[in-house]
């Protein structure tokens, strides 16, 4: 961590709602270079909004969100309120790249041309530019070999891969998981879990929204734990999941994480 630096991603009394159902109610998160953060808690509790909003992929209703200390544009109030900066926008999704639950590959695309495609349209890279450093984001995340396959010819655990160096070729400031091992037999988890472990041990900054309560304690400098759309305990991994302080945290480590 850097403190001289503004944080890569703040975001400060975050509220969101559909219609009447308040989702985030004031949460606040910090993430500085090199930080990996991930966030904990039931189903509905607000993990993923939390991502989303801090993407601008959600809209909030209150509070602020910044990056690089450069805080985002708003205009409108509360139901109404949208980010008022197309170029904003832009900019701050492009350096923080998402990878989701479901891959999210383009199927009429070879692994090559998925992790090409968006440094060329939104970066305005050239082929013979970014063709080199797509083929060596495939390799690091050890697939390589299936440049040339299609999705379809590919296991989930090598699809989440792709799409984690596709996340990669866009050179972000940050990566955002959104539970990017859920959807897979816990065989092809693991794949991706040492992908994510080397890439912590990079230095890179990270927010993961995570089930898997191992990979939450291994790879991570900070757990926020949210309960009903608040932040309930947050801390280092060893205390946190160590001497948990609420009886919600623990109730919900004893029913989450293996004995």
């Amino acid at each position: 961590m850097n403190s001289h630096q503004p944080p890569v991603i703040e975001i400060r009394d975050l509220h969101k709602s559909y219609g009447e159902l308040e989702v985030l109610k004031g949460v606040s998160l910090t993430a500085h270079r090199g930080d990996v953060i991930s966030l904990i808690g039931s189903s509905g509790s607000g993990k993923s909004t939390l991502l989303r909003c801090a993407n601008l992929l959600e809209d909030s209703q209150s509070g602020e969100i910044l990056f690089k200390g450069e805080a985002v544009h708003w205009k409108g109030h509360a139901l109404h309120r949208r980010p008022g900066d197309a170029r904003q926008v832009l900019r701050i999704r492009t350096n923080l790249s998402m990878v989701f639950q479901q891959f999210n590959l383009w199927a009429h695309m070879s692994i090559l041309q998925n992790v090409m495609e968006a440094p060329m349209t939104v970066l305005g890279k050239s082929r013979e530019e970014i063709e080199p450093k797509a083929r060596a984001y495939l390799d690091k995340v050890g697939i390589g070999d299936k440049a040339d396959a299609w999705p379809a010819q590919l296991s989930g655990g090598q699809q989440q891969r792709a799409a984690i160096a596709r996340a990669l070729a866009m050179e972000p400031e940050a990566l955002l998981f959104d539970e990017p091992t859920s959807a897979l037999d816990p065989e092809l988890e693991q794949e991706v879990v040492k992908v994510i472990k080397a890439l912590a041990a990079e230095g890179r900054t990270m927010i993961i929204v995570t089930h898997d309560m191992r990979m939450a304690h291994d790879v991570s400098d900070h757990v926020v734990f949210l309960h009903q759309g608040r932040i309930e305990e947050q801390g280092p991994p060893e205390e946190l999941f160590g001497n948990p302080q609420s009886d919600r945290l623990r109730g919900f480590l004893s029913a989450t994480t293996p004995a």
